[in-house]
C-alpha cells in the first residue's frame, strides 16, 4: 500500500546544492494536507512530475505538471481530493513555494495523470494580452491559465459526477469541466462509438460492449466479476488522448497542435491478497476468459476511427480550427477478410507523436509500421498545412517516429531531424533537409 512520494527539488546548477523541496503530498500542517483523509498521506506515494517541466525565467516561475497517487485505480485507502496530486502547480523558482495551483482532477481513478509539458503561450482574449499556459492532458481537454495568477482564461465548471459502487472507494462528487476549448478528442462510451464498418461487425462490437459498463467521461472503474460485468469501458484510455510527447505552439498565430489517439480501456477492479495489500487491483479476477475480455471484434478495435489525430486550436478564440485523421491505415485493417470490399478512409494510428511547427507547416512522423504509398514497409513524416490541416507532403521513413520531430537551421538551410525505431530495428536518428 505504501509507495514512494514524488517530492520535488531544486538545486543549485552550479554547486549541486539544493535550494528547496516542494512536497506533493502536503504533510503535517502544510496547505492541501486537509485533502488526505484519515492521515492517508502518510503512506501514499506517488504524485510526482513524470512529464517535462516547464519554467518562465522572466516571471520567476517553475509550473509542475503532477502525476496521480498510489495506486492508480483504487482510492479506497487515501479519501479526500488529494492534493496535489493530477494538478499544475507553480512555484518561485528560486525558493520553491506555491504560488498557485489547479486541480484537473479530484481523487483520480483513471490514470489521467497529466502526462506532458504545459505550453507557455502569450495570446490575446478579446483584445486582452495574457501571459497564458495551456497544459494538454490525457483526457482530452486542453486547460488554459492566466501563468502569473493562475486564473482561467475561459470558466472551467465543477460539474456532478457519478460515484462508485467499488466498497471502500469514495469519489469526489464533483469534476472541473472546462468550457474552451473543446475536447480535442472523443470522451466516454456510448453506442454510437461503436465500430461500424459493416452491419455484422456492429453487431459483433454490441456483444463485447454488453460485457462492460460504459457511461460519459468520469464513468468509475467497477469491480470485475466471471459472472456480471468485467469493469467499465473508459474513453480516453489510461494512456490519452495526448501522452508524453505533448503539444507544440505556433506565437505568431496563437494555434497550439496536438496529436491524440483514440482507444478505449477497461477499468476492472478485483480483490486478490495474494498480489495485493490494497483492497482492490486492476484486471481480470480469475475464471474470466480472456478472449471474452478482448476490446476487439476478430483484431479490429471496438471503437470507430480516426485512431489518431491532430487537432489545431486557437487560443485566441478558445476553438477547434481542424482536425485531420494522422497515420495510415494499419495493414490488417485495410486486409482483413471481414472488410473486403469495403472503403476505409485513412484511419490515424495510435501512439506517442509530437509535432513541430515551422512558418508554414505541421510536420508529424508516423507512430507504427505499414505498407507506405511506396509499397516499402515503414512509416511516413507527413506535412500538414498549418492554417487549413491539408496534407501537402509526406516522405519515407524505414521505421516510426518516438517523440516528437525538431528543426534547426544551418547556412541558411532548414533540416527536420527524427528519432525513429521499432521491433527488430534499432533505435536512430535520420535528418531531412527541406527545400530552398
Amino acid at each position: 500500500m505504501t509507495n514512494v512520494k514524488g517530492y520535488i527539488r531544486g538545486f543549485d546548477a552550479r554547486s549541486g546544492e539544493r535550494k528547496w523541496i516542494f512536497h506533493t503530498i502536503p504533510g503535517g500542517d502544510e496547505y492541501g494536507n486537509d485533502t488526505w483523509l484519515n492521515d492517508s498521506w502518510r503512506y501514499t506515494g506517488n504524485a510526482g512530475v513524470w512529464g517535462q517541466i516547464s519554467a518562465d525565467p522572466e516571471l520567476g516561475i517553475v509550473y509542475l505538471p503532477t502525476e496521480m497517487p498510489t495506486n492508480d485505480y483504487y482510492g479506497g485507502h487515501r479519501h479526500g481530493d488529494n492534493l496535489f496530486a493530477n494538478s499544475l502547480v507553480a512555484v518561485d523558482i528560486d525558493t520553491g513555494e506555491r504560488l498557485w495551483h489547479f486541480q484537473f482532477i479530484h481523487h483520480d481513478v483513471w490514470d489521467w495523470d497529466i502526462p506532458c509539458a504545459p505550453i507557455l503561450a502569450d495570446i490575446t482574449v478579446d483584445g486582452r494580452e495574457i501571459k497564458a499556459i495551456a497544459q494538454p492532458t490525457k483526457q482530452s481537454w486542453l486547460y488554459v491559465f492566466d501563468r502569473v495568477t493562475g486564473e482561467p482564461v475561459w470558466p472551467i465548471e465543477e460539474q456532478p459526477v457519478d460515484p462508485s459502487d467499488v466498497p471502500g472507494e469514495l469519489l469526489a462528487p464533483t469534476q472541473p469541466f472546462p468550457t474552451r476549448p473543446p475536447a480535442y478528442d472523443r470522451q466516454g462510451v456510448s453506442i454510437d462509438d461503436l465500430v461500424d464498418f459493416t452491419p455484422e461487425i456492429k453487431r459483433r462490437a454490441e456483444e463485447v460492449l454488453a460485457r462492460y459498463r460504459i457511461g460519459p467521461i468520469f464513468t468509475p472503474p467497477s469491480v470485475s466479476t466471471p459472472d456480471g460485468t468485467l469493469g467499465t469501458l473508459m474513453l480516453p484510455s489510461t494512456g490519452g488522448g495526448i501522452n508524453w510527447p505533448g503539444g507544440s505552439f505556433d506565437p505568431e498565430t496563437g494555434i497550439a497542435y496536438l496529436y491524440s489517439t483514440t482507444v478505449v480501456s477497461a477499468l476492472g477492479l478485483f480483490n486478490d491478497p495474494e498480489q495485493s495489500d490494497m483492497n482492490f487491483i486492476r484486471g481480470t479476477p480469475r475464471g474470466v476468459n480472456p478472449a471474452l475480455a478482448a476490446l476487439n471484434v476478430d483484431g479490429i478495435p471496438l471503437i470507430k476511427p480516426p485512431w489518431g489525430r491532430i487537432t489545431a486550436i486557437d487560443l485566441n478564440k478558445g476553438e477547434i480550427l481542424w482536425q485531420v485523421a494522422h497515420g495510415e491505415t494499419p495493414d490488417y485493417i485495410r486486409n482483413h477478410p471481414l472488410l473486403d470490399g469495403v472503403d476505409i478512409p485513412r484511419t490515424g494510428r495510435v501512439g506517442r507523436v509530437g509535432t513541430v511547427v515551422t512558418k508554414t507547416l505541421i510536420i508529424a512522423g508516423e507512430p507504427e509500421m505499414a505498407t507506405t504509398e511506396t509499397g516499402e514497409r515503414g512509416a511516413m513524416l507527413r506535412a500538414y498545412d498549418k492554417s487549413s490541416g491539408a496534407e501537402v507532403g509526406a516522405v519515407y521513413m524505414p521505421a516510426p517516429v518516438t517523440g516528437a520531430p525538431m528543426t534547426y537551421m544551418d547556412d541558411g538551410q532548414q533540416y527536420i531531424v527524427v528519432a525513429i525505431s521499432s521491433g527488430g530495428f534499432a533505435g536512430e536518428l535520420i535528418a531531412f533537409r527541406l527545400p530552398g
